[in-house]
């Protein structure tokens, strides 16, 4: 009959830290199963091998609920894989695929059991995955299976069960049939009936103690129906019914039980365990009420491991000598895969015994019946521990330390002495064992967790209570031999060994030393012995102990008696080395970043230089998170810091901006200063250009139109002129076409004239009038004496004063030697920016809208135009305008001259012109003069 096929999973293409493909030779609720790493390249697959040759009928698969592959294939081999026996390997044959559902009817909630019935016969069965379905949950593209199950019968008992079946058939129809199969209400008189027990639903939603019991019951049923007891097999049947029911509920509190733990809501995880307690113990209370339920069916929880159920061995398997789970026993060589730790053995303990006395009475029971059975004869879920078989004089070669299957060892239940000390250990450990005796340091090398877990409790206990009378060298050496059992003790596999070392070595740093004041060099000796290792457990794979680690090291660093020695920080800063471990290097850096923030860099072991230097080269390392961290580092370092920071990093410009890391950093530090990001400042700059442009052009609109206007008021000016002034006044009156063309010509007054003339002699830059400034008189004027002008130095271009930065930056033709200080806003040579914004010399710049910079003296005053000619030109004004000097003597004078004329014009004086706010130049106004000033006006727009 097909039933349930142990495996174990010998090989798997990767898979997320803390879901192992190894999480699939077990059935229980609350398994996590495989999942495929994060972005991982597909196909991914696994491979299984099961307990012996055999004739697969059923395979089972319990799908994720949101991490579906599309397409899933079977191969099947006789063999190992290829990669494991590559002279001796058979390849995989294909079976099929099976095609799993997007799940999104369902809104990705539900998980889908896919059941595929195939006929194959081999050993070794590889699942291959292909990429998986998208959806808004699966945000690493991955695919995980929970549960995997496998039903077939022993290949190798295929004759003999040929044989038996027409042997049966010959005594059913001589009459002489033992069984009738009729009868067998489980089997239902079918050869290929698989029992619900076997199938993967049952296992997944039943707490594995009831399901156990509901087996055993099964059993009994199958036997009462063979002896026509029917009325107990009805009994049995509505028992087995009933414990379903209370199976699911169990395996549903021990579902919350576990997300309450996830959650740290421990309050409600100890109520759900409570009530799993006291339902489960009422339930076994009425099964032994009807005679249902006798004591070796129970087992306490810890008696039930999640480890692989595999069925009880057939005669076939027992004959097998190439068996891979007895194979090292027989021949001495080691089998390909290591299995799991065998299931632990019953307790045979009545039920009103309280749990701590079950165990030792289960242990002795146990202990007895050993000495009579061989374990090999043994079924595989019913083998004893090895702890036990030592103590019974046994030999059984001791699985690996697996960090999951040391919880299913209650503290207490094993009972003696630990094993005794090798000759290589006596001598690694003998200055230890002159302190602290033979017998605690035998148990901390032991190979029983437990016993390393208590001598660590032990140690702890006796350093606690050690009297302050003690001399100090006993209490160093003390000191010293606990550190030496820590050092052991961290590297533990198991949890809660370690977490003893770590609670020991805090008890040491924080109570013993002080206490016994032993002084800074015997906790600097403890921290240094002891941090290499409890670094090292910070790149472990498992992501519960690299937590543990880390958080431990921050509290250490943070501890009063070791921040002020520094020593943590200067482990953290070492460079990273390339080969290291992913989990390894992304714990120092994560540790590094936590410490700087709590610890800062003043006193601390941290500096500005070896943490940059430790994060300048984190950002060139191979890893994402890493580099991430990295930058996180140097911007909270630059938000302190600012420009010493940008010592240890390349210059910013754009050939570092094509790295798309110090783009980031370079715009984070534009964010912190309160600038916008370069690509801002290019746009705005565009921006602004292409507005000046457009009022440049309406500017030269309107200068043309106001020329044009005072041409024709000029040419109107010069005809008034000449009629006045000429004689043959009355031949002009008389000539018709000038009256035709106009013959209503309003008088134009002096005024216009006055203008005109007025503004052809003006500097538009600084308002002074002079009977000099012709063409080229102005153009002397703008190159030497004009003070709000000044001459470029580098391309020697008159520019003017206000716009002198914005054309170093932009117009000049050595614009690329220079850069802008972001904190005053002027331009500076490249060569000299970094030591100019090192040293902070410079005076800020305010906002436009506040004020304005003067580029010569570099201070800010009043905004607005106008401020720009009272700063440059007044006397309390800008002190480095060399042309100002000039402009204020030749002011003095002319204002001399004015007041010379004013007394003179009052006195009577003949030669001063009185009555004409704008005087007429002697050769009045020409066209010459006028095309001078268009033309200047034209250049200066």
């Amino acid at each position: 009959m097909p039933h349930k096929i142990g495996f174990v999973v010998i090989s798997s293409s990767g898979h997320e830290d803390g879901f192992s493909a190894k999480e699939l030779m077990v059935h229980a609720p609350t398994v996590n199963g495989w999942r495929s790493p994060r972005f991982c390249q597909f196909p991914q697959e696994i491979v299984l091998q099961m307990v012996e040759r055999c004739r697969v009928r059923k395979l089972q698969l319990l799908a994720h609920q949101y991490m579906i592959s599309s397409k899933i294939e079977f191969y099947i081999s006789d063999s190992l894989p290829e990669y494991f026996a590559p002279y001796q390997a058979e390849r995989f044959r294909r079976l099929g695929y099976v095609s799993l559902c997007d799940n999104e009817k369902t809104g990705c909630k539900a998980r889908e059991l896919k059941s595929v019935y195939v006929d194959a016969v081999g050993q070794f069965l590889k699942l291959i995955f292909h990429k998986n379905h998208v959806n808004r949950y699966n945000l690493y593209s991955q695919v995980a299976l929970v549960a995997v199950n496998i039903i077939g019968d022993p290949a190798d008992c295929s004759d003999e069960s040929n044989i038996s079946s027409r042997e049966k058939l010959i005594d059913h129809y001589l009459g002489q049939g033992s069984e009738d199969s009729g009868l067998d209400g489980s089997y239902v008189g079918k050869p290929d009936y698989i029992s619900p027990l076997d199938d993967l639903a049952f296992d997944m939603y039943q707490d594995p103690e009831v399901a156990q019991i509901i087996r055993r019951l099964d059993e009994k049923k199958r036997e009462a129906v063979q002896k026509e007891r029917y009325d107990h097999a009805k009994k049995l049947k509505q028992a087995i019914a009933d414990l379903q029911k209370v199976g699911e509920r169990l395996g549903r509190y021990d579902v919350e039980k576990r997300c309450a733990v996830e959650k740290e809501d421990y309050d409600l995880a100890k109520e759900k365990k409570q009530q799993m307690e006291q339902y489960r113990t009422k339930v076994y209370q009425q099964l032994e009420l009807h005679n249902l339920l006798d004591s070796e069916m129970i087992r306490k929880p810890f008696d039930f491991p999640l480890t692989p159920l595999v069925r009880s061995a057939s005669p076939c398997q027992q004959k097998s000598a190439q068996s891979p789970l007895h194979r090292e026993e027989r021949t001495g060589e080691k089998p390909y895969v290591e299995a799991f730790p065998p299931a632990k053995t019953q307790l045979h303990s009545p039920l009103n015994v309280p749990p701590k006395q079950q165990a030792a009475v289960g242990q002795r029971s146990a202990s007895n019946s050993l000495s009579k059975i061989s374990v090999d004869l043994l079924p595989y879920d019913e083998r004893p521990l090895p702890a036990v078989l030592k103590q019974q004089g046994e030999t059984c070669v001791e699985p690996e330390k697996v960090e999951e299957d040391v919880s299913l060892v209650p503290k207490g239940s094993i009972v003696g002495e630990p094993e005794p000390l090798t000759e290589k250990a006596l001598r690694e450990a003998s200055s230890a064992i002159e302190v602290l005796g033979e017998t605690l340091v035998a148990g901390a090398y032991s190979k029983t967790w437990s016993y390393r877990e208590d001598a660590l409790l032990s140690l702890y206990n006796k350093l606690m209570t050690m009297p302050l009378g003690t001399p100090k060298e006993e209490m160093k050496n003390l000191l010293r031999a606990a550190i030496f059992l820590i050092r052991r003790a961290i590297k533990d596999l198991v949890p809660s060994v370690f977490q003893a070392s770590l609670k020991l070595l805090k008890m040491i740093i924080t109570q013993y030393i002080p206490k016994h004041k032993l002084g800074k060099p015997e906790t600097t000796l403890s921290v240094e012995k002891t941090l290499p290792n409890l670094l090292t457990r910070t790149g472990d794979s498992s992501a519960r102990l690299r937590i543990i680690a880390s958080n431990f090291i921050q509290e250490l660093a943070l501890c009063k008696e070791i921040k002020p020695l520094q020593i943590i920080p200067t482990y953290l800063v070492q460079p990273l080395k390339q080969n290291s471990s992913t989990h390894l290097a992304m714990s120092q850096t994560d540790l590094l970043a936590r410490l700087l923030k709590d610890l800062g860099t003043e006193n601390s072991g941290f500096t500005v230089d070896n943490v940059m230097r430790f994060s300048v080269s984190a950002l060139e390392h191979r890893i994402y998170e890493i580099r991430e961290i990295a930058m996180k580092i140097i911007l909270d370092m630059y938000k302190k810091h600012r420009t010493l920071i940008l010592d240890y990093l390349p210059a910013d410009d754009g050939n570092t901006r094509k790295n798309v890391l110090y783009k980031t950093l370079f715009e984070g530090f534009a964010k912190i200063d309160g600038r916008a990001p370069a690509a801002d400042v290019r746009a705005q700059k565009k921006a602004v250009a292409e507005e000046a442009e457009k009022q440049k052009k309406e500017e030269i609109k309107v200068l043309q139109v106001q020329l044009a206007a005072l041409r024709e008021i000029q040419a109107e000016a010069q005809t008034e002129k000449d009629k006045e002034s000429d004689p043959g006044k009355v031949k002009m009156q008389d000539d018709p076409q000038r009256k035709a063309a106009h013959p209503n010509a309003p008088d134009i007054p002096d005024d216009h004239a006055s203008v005109a003339n007025y503004l052809d002699y003006l500097c538009i830059f600084c308002g002074e009038r002079d009977d000099s400034f012709t063409e080229e008189g102005l153009d002397l004027h703008y190159w030497k004496h004009c003070p709000m002008l000044t001459r470029c130095e580098h391309c020697k271009q008159v520019v003017e004063i206000a716009s002198l930065t914005e054309h170093l930056l932009t117009e000049c033709d050595k614009r690329d030697k220079f850069g802008k200080c972001h904190r005053c806003s002027e331009a500076v040579l490249q060569e000299e920016l970094p030591r100019h914004i090192k040293v902070k010399a410079c005076n800020p710049a305010r906002s436009e809208k506040l004020a304005n910079r003067c580029p010569l003296c570099h201070e800010n005053f009043t905004p607005g135009e106008e401020a720009w000619k009272s700063h440059l030109i007044g006397p309390a004004g800008c002190t480095m305008n060399l042309r100002k000097a000039y402009y204020l003597q030749k002011t003095q004078a002319t204002q001399l001259g004015k007041a010379v004329d004013s007394v003179m014009a009052k006195s009577g004086t003949p030669g001063s012109k009185i009555g004409s706010k704008i005087p007429t130049p002697k050769g009045g106004l020409n066209k010459s003069t006028s095309r001078a000033y268009t033309k200047r006006c034209s250049e200066v727009g």
